[in-house]
């Protein structure tokens, strides 16, 4: 460069063109410059520096100098280069808004060195906030943009940088996150690099990660952020199914299955029940309605999110209860039996004889499951030489027990079969036959199949 009006090649000086500085901050000038052989002599330890600003005039516009940088009040500062070795690196503290402008370095020195460099010169630009750090998301390594979507068990890095500003202390960089979650981050302060690596899991999906550039000031810290959401695919977690009003219910009521899945992407339900031993699918969706429930709709029930990671499965069994209970009812002396179903019929052939013994079948089924009792002529009976009483668990709502009777309690007695359940009571008259002839209408001896509903 061409400095000045000897236009030598030898006095020449190197600045940068543009520093920023934060307001309230510092700002480092680096600055080397070259003087003619002739003046190298002059060029001592007491050699002083001066900065001028806007204007390159000797007399006014001095800024600093380093002879008495305490009584120049316009800027403070330090030339923390030694001018012998012609470095003039200078260091301004506690810059404004007011000490933006341009620069220009002078050298001093003994005998006839007084040298102003007035080609070259350096702009500051003091700033109120400083500038925002950067995030950026790599993926096994490799750098993807923000917004696409990281397979969950990938390994993830987010990587902040910043430019740094001049300030006492350094900067530093910070993490956080919404929702929080813990973080664990590498720094390499010298850099002004942040690292916070982890593997991806679907705790991580939709979570923001913010890097927070902090300069503590004297009297105020100055912060700067950037952020980044990062979206993972995963297959379904937490698939559960819940039931409306409730999973045990009266008959007739109308009853929703609604099943719910956390994925990315959105998963497909689809619904299926056990029916004997075997999966029936039923339909997709997230819900499954019945509007009028009837005892075959109890069971178990399982709902299968899937999307293309994977899929998981939730099941909720239905307890359907009903007041209604259905009777069989079957007696026998040996030669004879009938039942009573759930149909509403009975035979009008029916018809008994008995021998030494009568022996009596009553079948219940209820929701919860019923108990059963005999009553004699309206008085309970238990086990005596003149009966007998056995019960058979037919199901999990099935009951069936017999009771056997000696003819002597036959002639004038009255049998009859009770079941109840917390639901409710229901009973069965058996008119007992007192002689062979006589006919019993409830009992048939082609053992036909007859058929009492009792509410």
């Amino acid at each position: 460069m061409f400095l000045q009006k000897r236009c030598s090649v030898y006095f020449n000086i190197y600045l940068p063109e543009r520093i920023e500085a934060l307001s309230g901050s510092c700002v480092i000038i680096k600055c080397r410059f070259e003087i003619e052989e002739q003046y190298d002599k002059d060029l001592t330890e007491s050699a002083k520096g001066v900065w001028y600003k806007d204007r390159n005039d000797v007399n006014r516009n001095v800024v600093f100098n380093s002879s008495t940088p305490r009584r120049n009040s316009f800027i403070r500062g330090n030339i923390i280069g030694k001018l012998k070795d012609k470095d003039c690196t200078t260091v301004f503290y506690d810059l404004r808004s007011y000490h933006s402008g341009q620069y220009y370095f002078r050298v001093e020195g003994k005998g006839r060195l007084k040298e102003t460099y007035i080609k070259n010169n350096v702009l500051i630009d003091v700033i109120e906030s400083p500038h925002k750090p950067r995030v950026q998301l790599y993926v096994e390594q490799k750098e993807v943009q923000g917004q696409e979507e990281v397979l969950e068990g990938s390994s993830v890095s987010l990587r902040c940088s910043a430019e740094t500003l001049c300030s006492s202390p350094p900067p530093t960089l910070t993490w956080s996150s919404t929702p929080r979650i813990p973080l664990s981050e590498s720094s390499r302060l010298e850099e002004l690099i942040s690292d916070l690596n982890f593997t991806a899991t679907h705790r991580q999906h939709r979570v923001t990660f913010t890097c927070t550039i902090t300069y503590q000031l004297q009297d105020e810290n100055k912060t700067a952020q950037d952020s980044i959401t990062v979206h993972v695919q995963y297959s379904p977690k937490n698939t559960a199914v819940s039931v409306l009003p409730s999973s045990s219910l009266l008959e007739g009521s109308s009853v929703t299955l609604i099943c719910s899945s956390d994925a990315n992407p959105a998963v497909n339900y689809t619904w299926s029940r056990e029916s004997e031993g075997q999966m029936e699918q039923l339909q997709t969706g997230d819900t499954l309605t019945f509007n009028r429930t009837d005892p075959t709709h109890g069971g178990w029930y399982h709902c299968t999110a899937q999307n293309q990671h994977g899929s998981q499965n939730s099941s909720v069994m239905l307890d359907i209860q009903f007041t209604k209970k259905h009777f069989q009812v079957c007696c026998t002396d040996h030669s004879w039996s009938f039942s009573l179903l759930d149909v509403p019929q009975i035979s009008t052939s029916s018809s008994c004889a008995r021998t030494d013994v009568t022996v009596c079948f009553c079948e219940a089924d209820g929701n919860p499951a019923p108990e059963l009792e005999w009553h004699l002529s309206g008085r309970p009976v238990t086990n005596s030489s003149n009966t007998f009483i056995s019960e058979e668990r037919l199901s999990s709502t099935g009951l069936r027990s017999s009771i056997t009777l000696h003819q002597s309690l036959t002639h004038t007695s009255t049998l009859q079969c009770i079941s109840n359940n917390t639901r409710g009571t229901a009973s069965q008259l058996l008119q007992l036959p007192s002689s062979v002839e006589r006919e019993f209408p409830f009992c048939d001896t082609s053992n036909r199949r007859t058929s009492i509903n009792n509410l």
